[in-house]
């Protein structure tokens, strides 16, 4: 996605980008722990799209102008091709979808 390469080329070329571990978070504001702790983070994320990250999360933070925005959560690996989408829980339920045009929701395919 457009979106994802840009943050992740605004992450390599920054200076200060940080991966760490979220510890808390909530619908506002999180928590991740790197070389320091960075507290009040604010949630970045394209329009439309609202995700919490779960405690123990692999996160990046950006700098901004006027501090530090999460920028999501580093992914664990995926059996997805390249142009596939997939949402998911950390309760485990998932959508995604394919390049063949399926929508599989819970890994069941809906026509």
């Amino acid at each position: 996605m457009w979106l994802s390469k840009q943050i992740s080329e605004a992450c390599k070329s920054a200076q200060n980008a940080k991966i760490g571990k979220v510890t808390s978070s909530n619908n506002d504001n999180v928590t991740i722990q790197s070389e320091q702790e960075y507290r009040e983070i604010k949630n970045a994320s394209p329009f439309g799209l609202v995700s919490v990250p779960p405690i123990g999360a692999k996160a990046t933070i950006t700098p901004t102008d006027t501090g530090f925005v999460y920028t999501g959560v580093i992914n664990q690996g995926s059996n997805l091709e390249p142009g596939e989408v997939m949402l998911y829980s950390s309760g485990g339920a998932s959508i995604v979808l394919k390049n063949n045009g399926q929508v599989l929701i819970n890994g069941s395919a809906i026509e």
